[in-house]
């Protein structure tokens, strides 16, 4: 897989569904929030990207709703069915 550096991470891209990533788009909207998780999952609405954080399982403070684990279920509860999405992990 191909690695991108965002805010001076590095994270390989896990997913890249429809070849949605757009690295000038994902800048714009990362910010020092997402920093500290370890996944970062992005999806289109309305040709808007949004973006969650997750946590690995192992991780003190993962949930339901920031664990790896429950990716799917984010995705379909709360993402248009089709909506091209994509996943990338920090690297530690």
């Amino acid at each position: 897989m191909k690695n991108i550096e965002l805010n001076g991470n590095e994270y390989e891209i896990v997913v890249n569904e429809g070849d949605c990533l757009n690295k000038e788009v994902l800048q714009e909207k990362f910010t020092d929030y997402f920093e500290p998780f370890d996944y970062v999952f992005g999806d289109y609405a309305y040709d808007k990207l949004r973006l969650k954080g997750f946590y690995e399982s192992n991780n003190a403070k993962a949930n339901k709703i920031n664990d790896i684990k429950y990716v799917d279920d984010y995705k379909k509860n709360y993402c248009s069915f089709g909506a091209k999405t994509f996943l990338i992990k920090k690297i530690k």
